[in-house]
């Protein structure tokens, strides 16, 4: 899949890369278990992603508007979905052609944090300076004449053209989900009443309301439901529901961040260990949404996050997602670009520049520094090593820390673009993960699904809505497709 703009011009080409049979993929995952009351997750394995280039995109705007997480409210209640108050590759020879690049981000900006700490300049291989940005030392967003980065999968060869987007790709996030107007929380409590009094139950009068409510209101309609008529609506729901519709209902009256506090417990919890939920909540979240997850999985579990992970992962994957459940990643928009080449050249002489990979120097960079610092230390690396950090990453590491360092890297490149794949792959092949399906559309439903349907028809050549229609069906189906806006 070739990109206007990508790659540019003016590099050396660089022979004989990316190797033959280089894949970018998440290891196979085991069952998602569900606890109690929920039903068994229908779905099989997460897929190899085929070897191949991540379509990259030419011209897009510089980041900025990722939207912040509203606030936690408390910690909820033990025992179901609680109610709260108020509701709430790099790696293509840069020149060469052929080589297509990761996709390049609509908007994404985040919030401010700790100053970033400069480190000592040391020798470029070859004793070389890699050339400074336009721009020089410009802040964050800037627009940067980015290299190729073929590494992610790509599934035919299409050229676009980005004069013909969507204004949506260039303003910014939008989730597909907005509060409704003229919210009336009794209004709506009434009707689930009626939908699932009697023989029978309306499913579409229920698709109608939650599909068109925020989470906020949702909580809202839960907390009227019980004060109306004495009854908890997740129980009425739940007894009124089964198999995948009953799971979708219920994770969006879930409070945010109790489900993904409650994802990764079920991760965790009795045999075996779902790594790749925890790579996906935890490598993506911002510092304020790691912290919220940790507050409620210590409230509503009575259990210490960090220690969980401690025990159920080991070496240099345990170590990095305990760097992320600290919540503590730089979010300064600034990009100090002298910095960026800096960490280039630790992370090649880490890795490709010497024998044996220093593990730890890549995860101090990959998790303490800023998302839009690590795009242009990602795009200083393929200038400086003719290599791409997504490649190198695959031939230093492997296994889980190897998925959960590439989550990063890809996040900060595009982190519509990271979920448009994950949800591709669970629903690629026999069956259908449904877990992983359900658990991005209700998460990003209100942060980023309108760039991931975007991403999604971009990189696959179909929309995310015929991907879901062809692979669910009855009322899961129209719940999905009405969440998703199709």
């Amino acid at each position: 899949m070739s990109y206007p703009g990508y790659p540019p011009s003016g590099y050396p080409p660089f022979p004989g890369y990316p190797p033959a049979g280089q894949e970018s993929s998440f290891p196979p995952p085991g069952q998602y278990p569900y606890p109690s009351g929920f039903p068994p997750m229908g779905g099989g394995a997460y897929p190899p992603a085929p070897s191949g280039g991540y379509p990259g995109a030419g011209g897009y705007p510089a980041p900025g508007g990722y939207p912040a997480p509203g606030g936690y409210p408390g910690a909820p209640q033990p025992g179901g979905a609680p109610s709260y108050p108020g509701g709430q590759g790099f790696g293509a020879p840069p020149g060469g052609a052929g080589f297509s690049g990761y996709p390049q981000p609509p908007s994404q900006s985040y919030g401010g944090s700790p100053a970033q700490v400069p480190m000592p300049v040391g020798g470029f291989p070859g004793g070389q300076m890699p050339p400074q940005y336009p721009g020089g030392q410009a802040p964050f967003p800037t627009q940067i004449n980015t290299e190729s980065f073929p590494s992610y999968p790509v599934f035919s060869p299409v050229s676009w053209d980005y004069s013909s987007e969507p204004a949506a790709m260039t303003q910014g996030t939008q989730g597909t989900i907005q509060p409704a107007s003229n919210f009336d929380a009794m209004r709506d409590a009434e009707i689930l009443r009626k939908a699932m009094k009697g023989f029978g139950t309306d499913e579409q009068a229920i698709i109608d309301v939650v599909a068109s409510r925020s989470n906020d209101q949702r909580q809202q309609i839960k907390a009227a439901f019980k004060t109306m008529y004495g009854k908890d609506l997740i129980k009425d729901l739940k007894s009124e529901l089964s198999g995948n519709m009953e799971e979708l209902i219920l994770a969006l009256f879930m409070p945010s961040t109790y489900y993904d506090a409650w994802s990764l417990r079920n991760a965790m919890k009795g045999a075996g260990t779902q790594e790749r939920v925890l790579i996906e909540i935890l490598c993506t979240r911002t510092n304020q949404e790691i912290r919220e997850i940790v507050r409620c999985y210590g409230s509503e579990f009575g259990r210490d996050l960090e220690k969980d992970i401690r025990s159920d992962t080991s070496g240099h994957f345990e170590r990095l997602l305990v760097s992320m459940c600290q919540g503590n990643r730089d979010e300064n928009q600034n990009v100090n670009h002298q910095m960026a080449q800096e960490d280039a050249q630790r992370l090649y002489q880490a890795g490709e520049g010497r024998l044996g990979t220093d593990e730890s120097c890549f995860n101090m960079i990959l998790a303490t520094r800023s998302f839009p610092q690590l795009k242009a230390t990602v795009e200083a690396y393929s200038r400086m090593a003719n290599r791409d950090l997504l490649s190198s990453i695959s031939r230093e590491f492997s296994g889980y820390v190897e998925s959960g360092l590439k989550a990063i890297v890809q996040c900060a490149l595009n982190r519509p673009a990271f979920f448009a794949e994950r949800l591709y792959y669970s629903m690629k092949g026999a069956g259908t993960d449904d877990s992983t399906l359900v658990r991005i559309v209700v998460t990003r439903s209100e942060i980023d699904l309108v760039q991931i349907k975007q991403m999604f028809c971009q990189m696959y050549q179909k929309t995310l809505g015929t991907a879901i229609a062809s692979d669910t069906s009855g009322d899961y189906r129209r719940l999905l497709l009405a969440i998703v806006g199709q």
